[in-house]
């Protein structure tokens, strides 16, 4: 069995957002060489998220007002963690809900993907530089 790393880094310019990393993590399957296994694909951060959906700007509207529904960021006093310091603790909270990786298979050198599934980097508390791992193991 072989297998492959590499980190990708993002640095988003906003607190929120998505970023269709497909290419990249493709990119990383042809360096692998491997042309049958597995791609973990996982944020290294806890205020980010790697979650496979569609790629479509509606959609990704539809995500962050239901995101924000379900943790706002603001009032931060509303949130016990955020009297550390921090003002991030809805960010903690969307990245459980969006996951923290996928695992996708490669078939023939390709990932194997279902009709119109993407990866994506979501984003939570941006403004600094994070990275996602990429790990392939196969033959």
């Amino acid at each position: 069995m072989k297998t492959y790393r590499e980190e990708l880094w993002f640095n988003v310019p906003s607190r929120r957002g998505f970023v269709n990393i497909t290419k990249s993590v493709e990119d990383c399957v042809k360096k692998s060489g491997i042309q049958e296994g597995l791609a973990l694909v996982n944020a290294m951060h806890i205020t980010a998220s790697v979650f496979i959906n569609d790629d479509e700007s509606g959609l990704h509207h539809d995500y962050e007002q239901w995101l924000e529904g379900l943790a706002p960021h603001e009032p931060i006093s509303r949130y016990l963690h955020n009297r550390t310091g921090e003002d991030n603790a809805d960010a903690h909270l969307k990245r459980q809900v969006m996951g923290r990786e996928v695992v996708v298979a490669i078939t023939r050198g390709k990932l194997d993907f279902g009709p119109w599934e993407q990866i994506f980097y979501g984003e939570f508390d941006g403004k600094r530089k994070k990275r996602v791992l990429v790990k392939i193991i196969g033959e």
